[in-house]
Parts: structure tokens; sequence; C-alpha cells
């Protein structure tokens, strides 16, 4: 007897991975579901116990919340990753190490084939395919929504729900879907359903991770942050609670953010694939890392290494958008940032206040600043008169363009 082919499905629990789970259970392969802990409130035995009822031979759960954090939200932020100058990426972000594990499990099972449920005209399958591609080249990737016999078979959200009431599927989906979601521990995203109209203002009712900045507490918060090597190593609050685990760090980050209102974003996005689309973001503790981040590396990163990186900074956030997480112009990106932010040292004080979160003071034992130097009460070794020769030299070639355009006037 011939042994059926196995692939590791990355299995969600929602109507899409769980009606793909049994059509590909039915086209004849043996389906082991992938389940990736990246921080969203699930319940992860009840995933496991719905992947197998509804037909894999196998559910395996993997809490990848710890190394999320270390090796892709914290990079990000260090290398002031914001996508089209507003998308701090928290999607894009959790792909490429939902995908590594994925390609983890498929060798540790003996797994032929890799598949997703993303569907054809969204970013996630480009994310997902090209993670694949570079770590596991020669695995099968099973694609449904790509797929002329599975597209024929399911046109929309009708008949998804069709096939999982024939087959009693054990989901929780209805006919009305207000918008679809996606979580993790940096953040909770919003988009199509009523959001499709990007005059349509979204509800409070959606907001899920973040209390309105208007109804936020009348008291701000303030805590202190350290960094080293441009990554938070410690969080201060003014009670005295420290904490300095990486995880829960950025955990509490998100307990503070939400209470203020800090990190929601509603904007119109261009995906990879060419596509305008709307997304609403709630990011409470990425945004607070980013704005304390940006503030300690005016004092202690060098002006034109600080340039450098921001030049490349919007090709970094492109990369991780686009789903090239694992390729070589990142690896490249990523060292050369990781020169940029060593001894990026030291602490910022941020007041969290109705949705913002404000710098009120910094300090860094490797900081640039020399007080005397930029001082208006003392010379502190800055010659004023060299001031003259400084200007002097840059207007050259202003005082040479006018000469020329004064010239071409007169003719």
């Amino acid at each position: 007897m011939t042994q059926s082919p196995r692939v590791v499905l990355a299995y969600s629990g929602g109507l899409d991975t769980a009606c793909i789970l049994k059509y590909l259970q039915l086209e004849g392969y043996e389906v082991i579901a992938y389940i990736a802990d990246v921080g969203q409130e699930e319940d992860f035995a009840d995933l496991e116990r719905r992947a197998l009822a509804t037909g894999a031979t196998k559910a395996v759960v993997r809490d990848l919340r710890r190394e999320f954090v270390t090796d892709y939200i914290y990079p990000a932020i260090a290398g002031n990753a914001i996508y089209e100058n507003r998308y701090l990426l928290g999607t894009s972000l959790a792909r490429p190490v939902i995908a590594a594990h994925q390609v983890a499990v498929a060798r540790e099972e003996g797994a032929q084939a890799l598949s997703h449920g993303a569907t054809g005209k969204g970013n996630d399958q480009v994310r997902f395919e090209l993670a694949y591609a570079a770590l596991a080249p020669r695995h099968e990737v099973i694609s449904p929504w790509k797929t002329r016999k599975f597209l024929d078979q399911f046109q929309g959200r009708t008949d998804l729900l069709a096939y999982a009431e024939k087959h009693q599927l054990p989901v929780e989906a209805t006919a009305s879907k207000p918008y679809s979601t996606d979580e993790n521990l940096m953040h909770k995203s919003y988009e199509a359903g009523i959001l499709e109209d990007p005059w349509q203002e979204p509800s409070e009712e959606m907001y899920r991770l973040t209390r309105s900045p208007l109804s936020a507490p009348d008291e701000p918060t303030e805590v202190v942050i350290h960094f080293q090597d441009a990554l938070p190593v410690r969080l201060v609050e003014k009670n005295g609670r420290e904490t300095s685990d990486p995880l829960e760090l950025f955990v509490r980050l998100n307990d503070l953010g939400r209470q203020h209102g800090i990190g929601r974003v509603d904007m119109v996005e261009n995906r990879f694939v060419g596509i305008k689309s709307r997304g609403v973001y709630e990011t409470p503790g990425g945004t607070i890392l980013h704005h304390a981040l940006r503030d300690l590396e005016g004092i202690a990163m060098d002006r034109e290494v600080l340039r450098l990186r921001d030049s490349l900074s919007p090709k970094f956030a492109e990369l991780i958008y686009n789903g090239f997480w694992f390729s070589p112009e990142m690896d490249f990106i990523r060292a050369a940032f990781a020169k940029s932010e060593e001894l990026i040292d030291g602490r910022v004080k941020v007041r969290l206040y109705k949705g913002s979160a404000t710098a009120l003071g910094r300090e860094s034992p490797s900081s640039l600043y020399d007080r005397d130097l930029s001082s208006m009460d003392v010379e502190g070794g800055y010659d004023q008169e060299d001031a003259r020769g400084f200007i002097r030299i840059n207007g050259l070639r202003l005082r040479a363009h006018k000469v020329i355009v004064r010239g071409a006037a007169d003719r």
C-alpha cells in the first residue's frame, strides 16, 4: 500500500484553514496541523483538538513568543522599520518566524509538502512562500487559493461555510463577517469587510487591544526604558516595579500602552501584489519602544551613521513587508544595522498619556552630546570666528549659481 504524501499545514483554526485541512485530506494527503503561538489570545489546546477532529493525523503547537520578540520585533524596532512611514509591521514580522518553524516541523515529521491558507490577493501568500523558497527549496508548496480545482469549488465565504457544514467541521464562523483580523504580540490588525470603504470610520467596539485615547486615564504614567546596543534590557516604573526579561518587558509595555490608548493607526497601504488596502492597527508596546529608541539615538548615534541608517530603513521595512526576511539583501542590511547599533546604550524617560508616548529625558554613557560645546553661555572649545570661513565655503556654489542665473536672464 502506497503511503499518502505528508503535508504540514499552517493551521489557525479559522474557517479557511479548517476547510483546507479537510480538502487536503480528501485529496489524499496526510495532514499535520502546525499551530504557532506568537502571542494571539487563543485556547491552543482547543485548536489542537479541533485540528484532530477535522482530520489531521497530528497537531503540533509551537510557542514562538520569546523568539518572536528577541529575534524579530526588537531588531525591527532597532532598525526603525516603519512601512510607508506608519505601519510597524506586526503581521509582516510574525510570518517569517512562523514559516521557519513550519519548515522545521516538516523536516522533523518527514513531510514532503508545506501549505498555508493565505489568499491569492494578499501579502501573506508571498511572505510564507518566499520563506519556504529560502528555507526549504525542495519542498512542494500547496497554496489552495491559487489552485484552479480549489477555486472552482470555493468562490468565497458562503461556499466555505457550506463545506464546513457538510463535513461537520468544528469551526466558529458565520456568513456575516464585519472585518478580518490578525493578532500577535506585536499588534492586532483589522482589514476587509466594512473597512473596505476608506471613508468609513471604525466603531470603537472594533478595537480589542487598546482603549480609546479619549477615555484613557487623566493621569499619565511615566516609565524609564533602558537600552543596550539598541535593544531594551530593563523597564522601570514609578512604583518601583522592574522588568528585565525580554518577553515580559514587551508584554508589560503592551499592557501599559493598552491602558493609555497608544499605537492606533488607520491607513491605506500598498500591498506587494499591487493592490491598495486599508488596514487598521493597534501596536501599543512597539509604538512606545519606537519613540523611546529614536529619542536615545539622538544623543548616542553619530549624525552620519544615523542619516545612512535612516536612508536604508525604508528598504528594511519594505523587505519585511514584502516577505524577504530570509534573503541576502536582508542579511546585508541587518549586518550594517548591527554595527550602527553598537553603543546605543542608555535610558529614556517616557510619559504615556492619552494615545501618546513622549520622551521627557534621556542619558547615555555613549553620549555624543557635549553640554559646554552646545551652550550659548560658554565657548566650550568652539571658536565662533571659524564659522565665518565655514559659511563662506558652503556659500561658494550658491553665489556661482546666482551669477549664472542672472547672466542667463540678462541674455
